[in-house]
């Protein structure tokens, strides 16, 4: 791992900002977030809904102390030194409270804006390289196959600097991670055994060397169980495509799942008709105490941070539900809120 001014906070839970957000509901989601004692919340910029920085900005703005994470920036579609100004301006004005996650990209939006390279792995190297020799207020590195900004220096830096973690999947591109950021950023479905298997291709070996890991899950919390599990159902239908394949290789079921995503007419059938223990160990659903349990799991597993995608019609409805699983028994949630405003863990 490269060295870092960022310590890794362990142990901590958030939420993702549903793209689809109605405008109107984005600010009140991230305020419900912070009061209900969520640690983070995560916006995502995928081509043709919301910017990351534009949405970020008016977060930290309109909060008090939650952590905001960008997940993610693809790395080909921001000039790095107007990137990193703007990241180090956001750091310097909510000092750390931002993580910044850069990845490849979806390849097909990417192809359609004009902005996928020929080598994915040595732009998001070259990128990230540079994205955080910038940020701490040091010269842009020689010029790469990508990346040109030798002798850069962006004055305004902030005093604490954002970790930079990569939103990527592939063996390479996550051992790339070890190489050249602060961790990794993990799409849904992120099961514990996608967790360890993701540390060890960043070559993460000890408690010393330990990086970030952010994951996503679909998320839905209820007292019947069934009625949770069936919330998340359409969150996983597409995870039987080849493009999941890394998620699921690990798992102890993953042949089992291909079979049955083949002997299936279309995504949706797959994940209706999925079996529930499946679906227990790719999404954080079920009773309370079960979505606690599925959370502590995956932090145990080497997650650093644990981001709850909520499903249903009414994202920000459904905040106080998923808010069950940060403590199950409320007297334990009571001393959680009166330790996070008292900002002691």
């Amino acid at each position: 791992m490269p060295e870092s001014d960022a310590i890794p906070a362990r142990g901590r839970v958030g939420v993702l900002l549903p793209r689809d957000l109605p405008v109107r509901d984005v600010l009140p989601y991230a305020r419900r977030a912070e009061e209900l004692g969520f640690d983070q919340v995560w916006v995502v910029e995928d081509l043709g809904w919301r910017g990351a920085l534009a949405q970020a900005g008016p977060i930290l703005a309109s909060t008090t102390g939650i952590t905001v994470g960008i997940g993610i920036m693809p790395a080909g579609a921001r000039n790095v030194c107007f990137a990193a100004m703007e990241l180090a301006t956001l750091a310097q004005l909510y000092p750390g409270r931002l993580i910044t996650g850069i990845g490849h990209g979806m390849p097909d939006w990417m192809r359609q804006a004009g902005a996928w390279p020929a080598s994915p792995l040595t732009l998001i190297k070259e990128y990230t390289t540079a994205l955080r020799l910038l940020m701490r207020g040091e010269p842009g590195p020689a010029g790469g196959r990508y990346v040109h900004c030798e002798g850069v220096v962006i004055t305004e830096t902030p005093d604490i600097v954002p970790p930079v973690i990569l939103g990527v999947r592939g063996p390479k591109s996550q051992a790339a991670a070890g190489e050249v950021a602060d961790g990794l950023l993990l799409a849904e479905p992120a099961a514990p055994a996608y967790i360890a298997s993701s540390l060890r291709h960043m070559g993460s070996t000890s408690d010393a060397d330990a990086p970030e890991v952010v994951t996503y899950d679909a998320a839905a919390v209820d007292d019947d169980e069934d009625a949770a599990l069936a919330g998340v159902r359409d969150g996983l239908s597409a995870i039987g495509d080849p493009d999941w394949a890394a998620h699921i290789d690990p798992l102890p079921f993953a042949t089992q799942l291909r079979e049955h995503r083949a002997a299936c007419a279309d995504a949706r059938q797959f994940a209706q008709t999925m079996p529930a223990a499946w679906v227990r160990q790719l999404s954080i659903a079920g009773t309370p105490d079960q979505a606690h349990e599925a959370i502590k799991a995956r932090h145990a597993a080497g997650a650093t941070s644990i981001v709850l995608a909520p499903t249903g019609p009414d994202a920000l409805a459904s905040l106080d539900s998923l808010a069950r699983a940060l403590d199950p028994v409320p007297l334990e949630k009571s001393s959680r809120l009166i330790r996070r405003h008292s900002g002691t863990r």
